[in-house]
């Protein structure tokens, strides 16, 4: 059971289906969040053998279609509940969980406590060259460990990408809200253009917005982003993402606000 904006439904390449022979049974939620009703009214009965088995529910934290929104933590603890009560896994597809972590001073231990699982992203935010971590009970990491092995996912002489994992935990949590800032002042920027059809509610680093093509399309907006040099990518349907990030700088930051002011 996930949003219908999950990562791990969307994209991937089907992954979860190919490699795992799952399928999911998509919430119609909020921004990429679902409440715990939603959750229940989702679980397949148990005796009704003409439907899939029901026994994961997967969260994205902060949900990267929804524009980098936020879960109520309150909302994630009557979900683990639902999961308890039906005998069905929590995993946290944590990906963002830093930038959610730091916008709603929550912390990490709060997220170990009521997960089965975790997986949580290095670079992205954080500014590691690479890297993501899958977090568990010991039996479900030997477990999981052998399933990497067996989808050809070693690696060796990792230990100078722990060192730049380690130093980004050490040094580049608390950042992560200058990074909040600059997205919402990209947002303030574009919301006040007349070619901005809407700006989706910004929370933490992800800037979703449409262009009303009565103006221009979103293909020509990309275009005159590209002569200015800057680069961004659409979405699809319409939608166009900025994200902000360890690498985008303060002096690349006022040079899109003034290019925008531009327009």
């Amino acid at each position: 059971i996930c949003d219908k904006y999950a990562h791990i439904y969307n994209y991937e390449g089907g992954g979860v289906s190919f490699n795992s022979g799952v399928s999911c049974r998509l919430v119609d939620g909020d921004r990429g969040t679902m409440t715990a009703e939603q959750v229940a009214a989702a679980i397949n009965p148990p005796d009704f053998y003409h439907s899939p088995l029901t026994t994961l529910v997967s969260i994205e934290n902060t949900a990267n279609k929804g524009g980098g929104t936020c879960w109520n933590f309150s909302e994630l603890q009557a979900i683990k509940k639902v999961c308890a009560n039906n005998g069905l896994k929590y995993h946290l597809d944590g990906a963002r969980l830093w930038n959610a972590m730091v916008e709603m001073k929550e912390t990490p231990l709060q997220y170990g406590e009521l997960f089965d699982t975790i997986s949580v992203c290095l670079s992205k935010g954080l500014g590691c060259p690479v890297g993501s971590l899958l977090l568990g009970a010991k039996e479900q990491m030997d477990k999981a460990i052998r399933i990497r092995k067996i989808f050809g996912g070693g690696m060796r002489q990792s230990g100078f990408l722990a060192a730049a994992a380690i130093y980004a935990l050490d040094n580049h949590i608390e950042r992560l809200a200058e990074d909040h800032k600059k997205a919402k002042e990209i947002g303030a920027a574009l919301a006040a253009k007349s070619f901005i059809k809407k700006v989706e509610p910004i929370e933490t680093n992800i800037v979703i917005f449409e262009i009303d093509e009565s103006f221009m399309t979103s293909d020509q907006f990309v275009h005159k982003l590209i002569e200015k040099n800057i680069l961004i990518i659409g979405m699809g349907q319409g939608k166009l993402r900025m994200v902000t990030h360890l690498d985008y700088t303060n002096d690349m930051h006022e040079e899109l606000l003034k290019q925008l002011a531009s327009f």
